[in-house]
């Protein structure tokens, strides 16, 4: 039987199921209590899951940067406190004079940097406490607007008649697509709500090369083996260089690294490509350091350039000395 110890399983989540619900089947089959998901989907929303495994779950962090793309229904008439369909219907309006040309106006205003208030019922912190838990309490709390980026946004199906859209959305971490279905029926003057959600892409993982967790519930060691992939598989927006056995060894023990010592096979690419990443700007010069191999590179850790040291710093080394 494998012995699988690390690693990432990019996990289809099924409707109905949580994510922590996959996180538990993936402990279960691998019998490894270290495994955690990024960017949570609601119970009721469909997708793309990446689940890292023991060391893997390291480079949790660098994958909440990455943008996720959804697939979103929306339907027009009606307003909810939790603003899909799933929660409390609050108000219906009517919104049989709702043209196509409104809707595709309304759906212009969702692009490069916005502002927008998070649902009252979601997992977002205030003073410590989940907005959600405020609002099961019946507790009024101020919600602040938060900048999110909307990369491209394309309306797919407008239904008048059954007065739903179905639009798809490629977005940074944080955006909240249920917010964007109350602001179109604000604009819109009638309001709406999210009828169904599924995240087709989250950074290089996507819909088509996922293993459902019901399978994967069923499936032995061996057979899971083969959709782990290594922990470095979706880094790709970091740079990469490869250091010689002496070098590697310096880096895995603590040592900075000079750039003249490290053989750069691609530099990094997010300030080009990701211009909503504010936090943490050593991601702009990350790349990943490996060591080289006849059989294949090892990947050794992340390093950032530091302008302090002019030197490649570890910030997660893999492959200890």
């Amino acid at each position: 039987m494998s012995l699988i110890t690390s690693g990432i399983i990019n996990v289809y989540k099924p409707q109905d199921w949580t994510s922590h619900d996959c996180v538990a089947v993936t402990r279960r089959a691998l019998g490894i209590k270290k495994i955690g998901h990024t960017g949570t989907l609601d119970p009721m929303a469909t997708g793309v899951l990446p689940v890292c495994i023991g060391p893997a779950a390291r480079i949790m962090e660098y994958l909440d940067l990455d943008f996720k793309t959804y697939v979103c229904e929306t339907r027009l008439g009606l307003e909810s406190d939790t603003l899909d369909i799933w929660g409390t219907i609050t108000d219906r309006k009517d919104a049989s004079g709702v043209t196509e040309q409104q809707i595709r106006q309304a759906f212009q205003r969702f692009s490069g940097n916005i502002s927008q208030i998070p649902p009252k019922y979601s997992a977002l912190k205030v003073d410590g406490k989940k907005l959600y838990q405020y609002a099961r309490a019946g507790q009024e709390v101020e919600i602040k607007p938060r900048n999110v980026f909307i990369r491209s946004l394309e309306i797919q199906r407008i239904d008048l008649t059954e007065k739903k859209i179905v639009w798809k959305v490629t977005c940074s971490k944080g955006t909240y697509i249920r917010s964007i279905c109350r602001d179109i029926g604000q604009i819109l003057g009638c309001g709406a709500v999210m009828t169904g959600l599924q995240r087709t892409q989250s950074g290089v993982f996507s819909i088509e090369d996922a293993v459902d967790i019901r399978d994967l519930r069923e499936m032995s060691r061996d057979e899971i083996e083969p959709y782990v992939l290594p922990a470095d598989y979706p880094l790709v927006h970091f740079g990469k260089a490869v250091l010689d056995r002496e070098n590697a060894q310096y880096f895995c023990n603590g040592g900075h690294i000079s750039l003249k010592n490290a053989a750069v096979e691609r530099k990094p690419y997010y300030q080009d490509r990701q211009p909503h990443i504010q936090a943490r700007p050593e991601y702009r010069q990350a790349y990943n350091l490996y060591l080289r191999k006849p059989d294949g590179d090892l990947f050794l850790g992340v390093a950032f350039y530091s302008s302090k040291y002019k030197k490649l710093v570890a910030d997660k080394v893999f492959c200890r000395g």
